[in-house]
């Protein structure tokens, strides 16, 4: 759009690029500076304006004017403390760091039919309830569905605004009209704008929509989520600047089970180590917010061998893990190691360390290792444990049910300390385990030595 100005009685078109000068006060504009706004009467008031049809800003969207940025010191600038709005969902608000940050953009990814339509509807419910505006965009089912849904959750949806549309347009019309606390945009890969192509989806729709939209609520006090879809290889489909644009960029997981798994892969408001843990049921997305004993498995009878028990950090909580171990003899004389839930590349290292100081041959075994209930480990704290499991799995000499390992393990086969060990242990006693095992500096009732003091205590009959 260009703006017109008057002089010597014809109109002039102002290209993009130059510069006009604003009243703050009135909003008169002329082409040169003045001390005095000769409009209003103000003095100071006139703003060096950038003409620029691409942008967005407080005066407007497509108003085709942004003030001119201009290089200010830092040490001028007053820091100010980021307000958050609660999701009314205490998992949620876990893995965002307290709440969702006002003019921020959450970017939600996730497999197809895992639950993120299924978790923003409810997100929505709590949202209206407390009072928050919100507006629910999607672009993938017709407001016939969602309200299928919502009464098959039982869920009530009173102040909720839902827009059915897939043009960019209509939903910053819907924005600027109604000005939510919220807006839900469920998904991105579906809106599309005529200034980007009609295709939805497209690299180049992608980035230019996710950015009107950002822009949006960076000028107000509003918060942006937007869903997406996943790839074969589980990231994020679409450009991968997609998340540099975004404040926060969330993964929607699940395992065999009916259990889901929120965790956020990059936040700038807050830790990326927080987890949030929910139950698929007939009524959605139940919160669990002690998964103490959710990963361990609950059996009548001795444990086998393979198996060991281990204390996780997920952000600010410790919970009990199983970890599952198998060996077999390999097959074509060609050992593979076959790992979803620990890095592959761990657990040959694991097997290194096993085979050389303790001496007991993985190169002829296939080796299988599972995490009881579906949840990734990265820690290092869980090297002590894997190594139990696989020497466990290996020897047929079960692990005492009631023991619990945990300890970062070196090439040299030393066991290293971790941080957290009083949380650990406290974790590891809320489940009665009696006999714990763990580096030096832990605590009482630790063992004190490397890898074939561990196996040696662990397995002493």
């Amino acid at each position: 759009m260009t703006i017109l100005q008057i002089k010597r009685g014809k109109y002039m078109a102002k290209k993009s690029g130059s510069v006009i000068y604003k009243c703050s006060s009135c909003g008169y504009s002329q082409p040169r500076w003045l001390g005095r706004c000769p409009e209003c009467g103000e003095w100071n008031t006139f703003e060096e304006i950038v003409i620029d049809k691409n942008a967005v800003s407080p005066a407007g969207r497509g108003s085709g004017e942004t003030k001119k940025a201009k290089p200010i010191e830092l040490v001028t600038v007053k820091a100010q403390n980021s307000v958050r709005l609660s999701t009314g969902n205490e998992e949620f608000d876990r893995v965002l760091g307290g709440g969702a940050t006002k003019k921020s953009a959450i970017l939600l990814g996730g497999e197809p039919g895992i639950g993120k339509s299924t978790l923003l509807l409810q997100t929505s419910k709590n949202i209206a309830n407390a009072g928050a505006g919100i507006l629910y965009v999607s672009g993938e089912e017709s407001a016939e569905q969602i309200k299928d849904r919502a009464d098959r959750l039982e869920l009530d949806c009173k102040n909720i605004r839902l827009l059915c549309t897939s043009r960019l347009e209509d939903c910053l019309d819907a924005m600027d009209e109604l000005k939510p606390a919220f807006v839900i945009i469920d998904s991105i890969q579906t809106i599309y704008s005529a200034e980007a192509g009609l295709i939805p989806g497209t690299v180049n729709q992608l980035k230019y929509c996710a950015n009107e939209f950002i822009s949006w609520v960076k000028n107000r006090d509003s918060v942006l989520i937007m869903t997406a879809h996943v790839t074969k290889e589980g990231t994020i489909a679409g450009p991968k600047s997609l998340e540099h644009m975004v404040d926060t960029v969330i993964s929607f997981e699940r395992n065999n089970d009916d259990i889901r798994f929120l965790h956020a892969q990059k936040n700038r408001f807050g830790s990326v180590d927080e987890i949030g843990i929910f139950s698929m049921t007939e009524k959605g997305l139940v919160t669990i917010a002690d998964p103490s004993s959710l990963f361990l498995t609950k059996r009548s009878d001795k444990q086998p061998a393979g198996v060991a028990c281990t204390p996780v950090f997920e952000g600010s909580r410790a919970f009990m893990v199983e970890i599952q171990a198998l060996t077999v003899p390999a097959k074509a004389s060609l050992s593979r190691v076959y790992s979803e839930k620990i890095d592959s590349g761990r657990v040959s290292r694991i097997a290194a360390v096993i085979e050389k100081r303790c001496g007991l041959s993985f190169s002829d075994q296939d080796i299988y290792v599972n995490v009881a209930g579906g949840i990734r480990l990265t820690e290092s704290s869980i090297d002590t444990a894997l190594a139990v499991a696989l020497y466990s799995a290996r020897t047929d000499l079960a692990v005492d049910a009631k023991t619990c390992i945990f300890g970062e393990l070196s090439l040299a086969g030393e066991i290293r300390p971790v941080t957290k060990t009083k949380q650990r242990i406290a974790a590891a006693d809320k489940l009665g385990f009696t006999k714990i095992i763990a580096p030096q500096d832990a605590e009482e009732r630790v063992l004190f030595g490397g890898l074939k003091d561990v196996v040696r205590e662990v397995f002493r009959s």
